[in-house]
């Protein structure tokens, strides 16, 4: 093959030189009747641990189909170690942060439940679905693991400390010296170290979590700007600011 498809699949199965690889009728039904591809075109696949390949479609059908690994267009590489917490907001928003996430590289995904979260379920298979597409559409080689919801309570109780948490406290908004921002983010958070963003749900974080987070010795209060942000908006601006300044933007992780 002498360029790369502009098809990409993930695929829960190893990828190789030669190696055949099965489709689900889901994935058949996308390549053949929405993408309309034939037998002896190209696809990109990936697994998120062999890296991406590309490979020849060998069988097709309305339910099933096959394709076989050709080379490998792509190594194996991991996002730098972030993790992403947030309280889910409305379904569409919600899944809003989770594609935004996976598209800007981060490890895993941990929905938390606060004082003022407005629910308290989530559709877990929905939003992994969500980040796969995401790596997908995105080039990338790794999907995040979106977690169970979770109380951020047993979270914290439970948490490394060698992780640090860049908390997003919208309290701090009105209080440029109070708290780490993009410009000072990298003193506080160190490159190649394990971190998390932290981000609130519509009403905030109420005292007593104010209170407990500001009393952490691994949680670092930052401020996202001068302007109190949506949570979805402080989401992707706060992993933006963290891979600027400690992440893989810059070549740091």
């Amino acid at each position: 093959m002498n360029e790369r498809s502009k098809v990409r699949l993930f695929v829960d199965h190893p990828l190789g030189p030669g190696q055949s690889v099965g489709l689900t009728e889901t994935q058949a039904h996308y390549l053949f009747a929405v993408m309309r591809l034939e037998t002896g075109n190209a696809v990109a696949v990936f697994n998120g641990r062999d890296g991406e390949w590309q490979a020849l479609v060998t069988e097709t059908g309305r339910r099933r189909g096959s394709l076989r690994c050709d080379l490998q267009s792509a190594p194996q590489v991991l996002p730098p170690d972030l993790w992403l917490l947030f309280a889910p907001l409305k379904k569409t928003r919600t899944d809003f942060i989770v594609e935004k996430a996976a598209e800007l590289g981060v490890r895993r995904i941990l929905p938390v439940t606060t004082a003022f979260t407005g629910t308290d379920r989530i559709n877990r298979d929905r939003l992994q679905a969500h980040a796969i597409e995401a790596a997908e559409q995105c080039g990338g080689v790794f999907v995040p693991e979106v977690a169970p919801l979770a109380p951020l309570s047993a979270v914290l109780a439970d948490w490394n400390p060698d992780r640090r948490i860049m908390w997003c406290d919208e309290g701090l908004a009105d209080r440029p010296a109070a708290a780490a921002d993009a410009a000072t983010l990298t003193a506080a958070l160190p490159q190649r170290r394990p971190a998390a963003v932290l981000t609130g749900p519509e009403g905030g974080f109420a005292p007593a979590e104010r209170e407990r987070l500001a009393a952490l010795p691994f949680v670092v209060p930052v401020r996202l700007g001068p302007r109190i942000l949506r949570a979805d908006t402080a989401a992707v601006a706060a992993l933006a600011v963290w891979q600027l300044a400690c992440g893989d933007w810059t070549g740091g992780a």
